[in-house]
């Protein structure tokens, strides 16, 4: 995969697109105000996600992809758009040397034999008698011909060399075979085909492009049931989820993605409609998987079978899905995930309660809409959670009660909207029998207290408050500037002015944690950006239907009346700066943390995170700076 399709791969088109232009939903693209031309009467300008292009059909008559946008927007050359990108997503760049393009040819040759092999195995289910084995278990699993041939599904003959022999007649190599997986080598050398006698499944990216194979046993006695391609350049199980080449626009139609376990879990509900279906066949969840699900949905579905496995992958999951789904714009959040900075949940995660015994499959084709009442009556994952632990448990152990409640509480918290976390409380106090106020101070949840290291870093000393304390000044915090921004949103130049003189970074969304409060900021920002109406009545027009209590409330609320305009004015600039320090304080306790893993580990040598403790030491050292000087306003 080449940095370009990296880059495309890990941010959606949509989300660069819609920092600088209204965009407004119509079937299955996006469009808005064209930026690069005056015109506010026709909104010629349209995003098409699938294709992760956008046009203008107006005056500019162009368009591209998110590098042309942003080439265009900025007036940036490609490198320069390469490199902001990059560093955006994440994506190391490195110089394109000969063997980089070599190698880029190379992977091209490597797909156009994994597109002849999906031929070669489709030509042996179909056109043969030995596939004929596979041909019936796939009809008698309810599968069309015309499914099978959108799959791409086929046959791996019984034989040790019949694609050694197919393809070595192509003119492909042993290496070529070897680095995509058809073939294994023997230990006494030679090769030998890695599938035999199994259905075969192909598997491809998300852009349709051929990255391997899954195979299933027709034979009970042979083993393993299910056979992937080994990890090869182009199949990295961990980052592909089968069917979502298929899958991407209903996802996006729909707004919703259900995850399925199996390839049969997959195929029978795309049959029977329900193409929004994906797996990561049959491994745990990844972070890369829901990071790749993102761009697509933030409302996922867990539909995972009802059995022991499927409950500990559920549970496997939601780890996952609370760390992919983070705001990642902050400074704290480390690529790699070696910070794990708790954020409020972006994503609405729900699971399934399938009948036991059944696949889902087996339910689609027992009742397709049996299977839609199921996905309907999904339960937030909170409320899932709950019951799975609460199963077969005695709920009058106070043991029990405890270890249930160390485990949900914090789960809860992770709930953006305040109602739904008291409703959560209240459930969870229900359900274990305990009066609702023991859940709010009883601690479960917090940091808990480690042994001082013998030797620690330099500048990762512990912050003085108690981690909930220092939680409950950065929400304090950022309500208070909330509060104020929305009653005088022009002050956002005042502050972002003032943050500036002090050489400090303007305002930015990822400043909050709190998802309700990110959606406001970014309200009172776009109310500044545009020129059509004054910033008041555009929030009251703007602000989502989900957040207009809340930001009723912030507006009639007063602001202080003891501190005069100039006086609130500073307080702003400073609670911006105190948020920011309360941030950089967590992160350096964080880096301790791990430092002291570290060392209860036995290991030595260079600190990993020396570069980013300095990074947090610096930062910390000019709020601290700062804020021990005056404001200056103009």
């Amino acid at each position: 995969m080449t940095v370009v399709d990296e880059i495309k791969n890990r941010i959606d088109i949509l989300d660069i697109v819609s920092e600088s232009v209204k965009l407004r939903r119509s079937g299955k693209s996006y469009s808005g105000f064209c930026p690069f031309h005056d015109n506010k009467r026709t909104p010629a300008f349209v995003v098409f996600p699938d294709s992760g292009t956008w046009r203008c059909f107006g005056q500019c008559n162009e368009g591209g992809d998110i590098f042309k946008f942003i080439m265009k927007k900025e007036g940036w050359d490609f490198n320069e758009t390469l490199r902001y990108l990059a560093d955006r997503t994440g994506v190391e760049l490195q110089p394109q040397t000969e063997g980089q393009k070599e190698a880029d040819e190379q992977y091209d040759r490597l797909r156009q034999l994994l597109e002849e092999a999906v031929t070669f195995f489709r030509h042996h289910l179909m056109q043969t008698p030995q596939g004929k084995t596979a041909l019936d278990y796939l009809i008698k699993r309810g599968v069309t011909r015309e499914t099978m041939e959108s799959f791409g599904l086929g046959y791996a003959p019984a034989s040790w060399e019949a694609a050694v022999q197919h393809f070595s007649a192509k003119g492909f190599s042993e290496k070529d075979l070897l680095d995509v997986g058809l073939v294994s080598q023997r230990d006494n050398g030679g090769i030998y085909d890695r599938f035999r006698n199994r259905l075969m499944f192909a598997i491809r990216d998300p852009n349709g492009r051929m990255a391997g194979f899954g195979a299933r046993i027709l034979d009970p006695d042979d083993v393993p049931k299910y056979l992937n391609s080994p990890q090869t350049p182009l199949f990295d199980k961990g980052r592909l989820l089968y069917g979502l080449d298929l899958a991407r626009k209903a996802i996006r139609s729909e707004d919703q993605v259900v995850i399925v376990e199996g390839y049969m879990d997959v195929i029978v509900p795309h049959q029977a409609g329900f193409a929004n279906t994906v797996s990561p066949m049959g491994t745990a969840l990844t972070e890369d998987h829901l990071r790749l699900l993102k761009r697509y949905s933030r409302r996922i579905i867990l539909a995972l079978d009802a059995d022991a496995a499927g409950e500990k992958a559920t549970l496997r999951g939601l780890e996952v899905a609370r760390q992919a789904m983070d705001h990642s714009d902050e400074i704290s959040f480390d690529p790699r995930g070696l910070i794990r900075h708790e954020a409020r949940l972006e994503a609405d995660v729900r699971v399934t309660t399938i009948p036991d015994g059944m696949d889902p499959d087996e339910v689609v084709l027992r009742d397709p809409e049996e299977w839609r009442r199921i996905l309907a009556a999904a339960k937030p994952v909170v409320v899932h959670v709950m019951e799975t632990l609460a199963a077969q448990k005695d709920l009058d152990d106070p043991k029990v009660k405890r270890e249930i409640v160390d485990q949900i509480l914090p789960l809860i918290e992770d709930v953006p909207n305040a109602v739904e976390r008291d409703a959560y409380r209240q459930r969870l106090a229900r359900m274990i029998k305990v009066d609702e106020r023991t859940l709010v101070g009883s601690g479960a949840g917090k940091t808990t207290a480690r042994r001082k290291p013998k030797n620690i870093q330099q500048g990762v000393a512990p912050h003085k408050t108690e981690a909930i304390s220092a939680n409950q000044l950065a929400f304090s915090l950022e309500r208070h500037t909330i509060h104020v921004l929305v009653q005088e949103p022009e002050w956002l130049h005042i502050l972002d002015r003032g943050l500036q003189k002090l050489h400090l970074s303007r305002l930015d969304v990822s400043d909050f944690e709190q998802a309700d409060f990110q959606i406001l900021a970014r309200s009172v920002m776009q109310s500044l950006e545009q020129d059509e109406v004054e910033p008041e009545p555009y929030l009251q027009a703007h602000i989502p239907e989900n957040l207009q209590p809340l930001y009723q409330s912030l507006i009639k609320e007063p602001v202080s009346q003891e501190k005069l305009q100039q006086r609130l004015q500073e307080d702003l600039i400073r609670s911006i700066m105190k948020l920011r320090l309360v941030r950089v304080n967590a992160g350096l306790q964080q880096m301790r943390f791990l430092l002291e893993d570290m060392q209860e580990q036995g290991e030595s040598g260079i600190n990993p995170y020396q570069d980013l403790i300095l990074q947090y030491t610096l930062l910390r050292g000019r709020l601290d700076n700062a804020l021990g000087r005056p404001i200056q306003l103009d």
